[in-house]
């Protein structure tokens, strides 16, 4: 997208005169809508909407434009947010040691089609430092100790303090095999999403090709997901699958699912920067 544009994402209890009253406040401003979309959510009779204006429609910038419509978005007891595409989301990417993810990401952000920044890459492995900075994005090695998970307290206080200094506005596990603690998990609700490779809930945890293969599926897949602190089981964002058969092996559906999981992985994350997904409870409304 190459015209500058204001998106309205908003959530409120369902009732008549929504659509009618933010389109009139938008209107009345002389604002002109290029893409809307709404939903409600039968079993929280939530109602959920996205709207994009065009930014030179209007006579004032994005900061008036939210002092403007809060008095709109009280009174109908909104959850809402403007964001400005001049303003690019601040993307930092954490891995392990399996680059494919990674590689995936960066190139898309280097030809244009992932419009983000990426201000750093963190790692508790050394591997891809030099891949990393290679395309000048500075690299982060946090020393990740294999003990319990209390011993790990300090690497992640460090990974919190490196994504606060850098003003992230998302993290990406980009195949970071690590469990990402509960506070974090709170501390960062809605902005940290991981890449799971299987078709989730099925095969939550480690090693979930192998559980697939033992249990003799003929789809495997991959699921792009806002981390939570239970584990593998946060809201769904993206997902994706292939058919597989009897003569693939554990190797097969590893080196098959690599595909799966950089597709769904780009998607997921494009639809959040892009402010296309919205959380109601334990599931995601997504307006592509």
């Amino acid at each position: 997208m190459t015209e500058h544009r204001y998106t309205l994402t908003l959530s409120c209890p369902d009732r008549v005169g929504i659509v009618a009253a933010v389109s009139g406040f938008v209107a009345q401003h002389g604002g002109w809508i290029v893409e809307a979309s709404y939903h409600t959510d039968q079993e929280t009779q939530l109602f959920f909407m996205r709207q994009e204006i065009r930014a030179d429609s209007l006579p004032f910038d994005a900061a008036e434009l939210r002092a403007r419509f809060s008095k709109l978005a009280n009174e109908f007891q909104m959850n809402w947010q403007v964001s400005d595409t001049k303003v690019k989301k601040r993307v930092v990417l954490l891995v392990s040691q399996q680059d494919h993810c990674l590689n995936d990401l960066l190139h898309r952000w280097r030809n244009g089609e992932l419009q983000v920044d990426i201000p750093c890459v963190i790692s508790n492995h050394e591997d891809l430092r030099g891949f990393v900075e290679w395309h000048g994005i500075p690299f982060h090695y946090v020393e990740m100790p294999n003990k319990n998970e209390q011993d790990k307290t300090p690497a992640f206080a460090e990974i919190a303090r490196l994504f606060d200094t850098v003003r992230g506005d998302v993290m990406v596990l980009a195949r970071f095999m690590q469990i990402v603690p509960p506070d974090l998990c709170t501390r960062y609700a809605g902005r940290i999403i991981n890449i799971h490779h299987s078709f989730l809930p099925s095969f939550a945890g480690a090693k979930p090709y192998h559980q697939a293969y033992h249990r003799g599926v003929k789809l495997i897949g991959a699921t792009c997901h806002y981390v939570s602190d239970e584990l593998d089981a946060g809201p769904i964002i993206e997902q994706d699958t292939m058919r597989i058969d009897h003569g693939d092996t554990v190797e097969d559906m590893v080196r098959y699912g690599k595909d799966i999981e950089k597709a769904v992985l780009a998607r997921g994350l494009r639809y959040h920067v892009e402010d296309r997904v919205l959380v109601c409870g334990n599931k995601t409304i997504v307006f592509r």
